[in-house]
Formats: C-alpha cells, sequence, structure tokens
C-alpha cells in the first residue's frame, strides 16, 4: 500500500527547521553582501563557495594570511538588551585586527550564525552589522553559514563566529623581529572599550553593582549601562596598512584575550620585552568604573582588559614622531605607551 505523505507525515518545519525563513534571510542579506564588494571579490551570495582574485587586487608575491574569532560573552549583553545592531562590527573586528598584526590587508570574510529558531529579524541585524564591519576594514563579506538547530540553544539565542583571509607582499610580513632594536618606541591607539574580551567578567562586575542594563551608565550619563557597554570593537586596517607597506612599522600586538601584559610580548623576539609605562594615559571611566565597582587588582585588569588600548605599534625611535602625525591625520588619537627594552 502506498502511504499518502500528505496524511500524518512529518515536514522539516515539524522538526523545528524552517527553510523558508532561511531563504528569505538569505534573501534580505544579499544586498549586505554586495556593498562590501572590492576588487577581486569574484561570485554572488548563495554559491557553494566564495571566490577571490588575488591577482585582481593587485597582489605580486602574496602570503595568505588567515584568522577566526567569535566574540564570546558579550552575546550575553545582546541577548540581555536585545540590541543586535553592532555585534557583527565586533566580529569583523576581531579577526580583520588579528590578521593585520601580521601585516596583512583583510580580503574576504565569512561568518557562521547558530540559532534554535531562525528569528530573521534579528539575524539580519546581525548581519548588517557584519556587513558594516566588512566596509570599515575594506573586505568583502563573501558567504556564511546560517544553521537552525532546534533544541541547542535557549530561546533568543545564538552563536556567533567569523573567518576572514588576507594577504600581504611576502616583504611587508609582521612582525619585523629581525629589525627590532632596544630604545624602539610603543605606540598606543585607544579602544573603544572594552571591545570584545573580558565579559564574563564585566557581567559579574554588573550583577555585583545591582544595576540593571537598562540604568545609565555610571561612566556615561549619556548612555544606557548596556549600550555602553556592547560599544562596537574598533577596526584599525585602513589607518594602518599604508604605514605597514611603507614599512615603517616593525610590529603590531592586538590586544584582546589576555590584555596589555600577555598580547604586547607576542610581537617581540626574544632578546627584547616591552616596557609599558602605564601612567602614560589616564584609564578611561569605563575601565575605572570596572575596577572600582568589582575591586579588581591592577595585575588582573591588565591581564584581563585592554584598558583602554586596541593597539600597540612597535616603530623606530627616529619615525615615531612621523608615524604619530601620519595617525593623527588618518583620525587616530596615538600616544606613546612605552618602550623595547632588553629581556
Amino acid at each position: 500500500m502506498t502511504r499518502d505523505p500528505s496524511r500524518n507525515g512529518l515536514t522539516y518545519r515539524d522538526a523545528g527547521v524552517d527553510i523558508d525563513a532561511g531563504d528569505a534571510l538569505v534573501d534580505a542579506i544579499k544586498p549586505l553582501a554586495a556593498s562590501t564588494r572590492r576588487a577581486g571579490a569574484d561570485g554572488s551570495l548563495g554559491g557553494f563557495g566564495g571566490l577571490f582574485d588575488l591577482k585582481a587586487a593587485g597582489f605580486k608575491d602574496p602570503v595568505l594570511v588567515s584568522g577566526t574569532d567569535g566574540v564570546g560573552t558579550k552575546l550575553m549583553l545582546a541577548f540581555a538588551t536585545g540590541r543586535h545592531e553592532t555585534i557583527g562590527v565586533d566580529l569583523v573586528a576581531m579577526c580583520v585586527n588579528d590578521i593585520l598584526a601580521q601585516g596583512a590587508e583583510p580580503l574576504f570574510f565569512l561568518d557562521y550564525f547558530a540559532t534554535g529558531k531562525l528569528e530573521t529579524g534579528v539575524a539580519a541585524k546581525v548581519v548588517a552589522g557584519i556587513a558594516e564591519g566588512c566596509r570599515q576594514a575594506g573586505c568583502t563579506l563573501v558567504g556564511g553559514e546560517t544553521a537552525e538547530m532546534p533544541g541547542m540553544y535557549a530561546a533568543g539565542h545564538y552563536d556567533l563566529a567569523g573567518f576572514s583571509v588576507g594577504a600581504a607582499e611576502r616583504t611587508d610580513l609582521l612582525p619585523r623581529t629581525q629589525d627590532m632594536r632596544a630604545g624602539d618606541v610603543l605606540i598606543a591607539l585607544p579602544s573603544s572599550g572594552p571591545h570584545s574580551n573580558g565579559y564574563s567578567l564585566v557581567r559579574r562586575i554588573v550583577e555585583r553593582s545591582g544595576l540593571a542594563w537598562t540604568d545609565c551608565a555610571p561612566f556615561d550619563d549619556k548612555l544606557k549601562l548596556g549600550e555602553a557597554l556592547l560599544a562596537p570593537t574598533r577596526i584599525y586596517v585602513k589607518a594602518l596598512l599604508p604605514l605597514i607597506r611603507a614599512h615603517r612599522i616593525k610590529g603590531l600586538a592586538h590586544i584582546t584575550g589576555g590584555g596589555l601584559t600577555e598580547n604586547t610580548p607576542r610581537m617581540c623576539p626574544d632578546q627584547l620585552v616591552p616596557r609599558l609605562d602605564y601612567a602614560s594615559y589616564d584609564l578611561p571611566p569605563v575601565f575605572q568604573w570596572l575596577q572600582a565597582a568589582g575591586s579588581v587588582a591592577d595585575e588582573e585588569m591588565r591581564r584581563t582588559f585592554n584598558c583602554g588600548v586596541g593597539l600597540v605599534i612597535a616603530v623606530a625611535q627616529a619615525e615615531a614622531p612621523a608615524v604619530m602625525a601620519d595617525l593623527l591625520a588618518a583620525g587616530e588619537a596615538p600616544f606613546v605607551i612605552g618602550e623595547l627594552g632588553p629581556a
């Protein structure tokens, strides 16, 4: 006897996966992806793979540099506040700033968005943020994966990961450890806040403070607490690439998990260590509040948070004034935070 599938037959939708919603999301984000197109990008969203032509992008002897990351428990703030517009910028920033630290130009980006039940409006806001991050970094959004997995996530929650590929001419790769010398100057570029690291401690401090995410931020009376702590991670690509290509920078450290104390030494050769002068700048108000509200020791602050520094740049002492001037002209607010010394 032939079974009639219209009677008691299960569908994928019955199992909790809505293919139509996924198709609607793809249609919604196609113009967002198109807005990130750049030289070298080929193909269209929806294919089985993203294409990129290195020759069309102008590279002659390129080395590919890749990076992958997420935004950690900063996602919990997005869930708690219902603000999903900038978390995608964070995702791109965490990846592209890392490959920038190797001297690479970000070329293309892919994202992974996973949830228990796809809410097309929320997902579209997240991807809009990813597209904005790609535009800031000058890379193209070539595709990604949207996974609807019933039972895997709490209602209203999602997970987010990103993957970026960049390239550098072989002669532009960083760090240039063979050129580093004691006395090289360390220049800091400001962060916009905690960026995307230390948020498990941030949430614990907020819980201890008794404040709600909708309360006025104690360190910024113009913003709600949740809004202030969701400030998107800064992207430093466009300000730094010209200096990298001119071989005026010896090394870069992206200040992420591990803070200033653990990330800055990663660009140094064994015989040199960074000597940071923490008195060279004022700790931004958000970090002053986090430290006071959580009774966090100085050393714990410096190994957990960026403490107001998103990027540290190593340059020759003679080059430092000109590099600072060029960074100022590019819209940055650089300051000297220390120097390299013998180990």
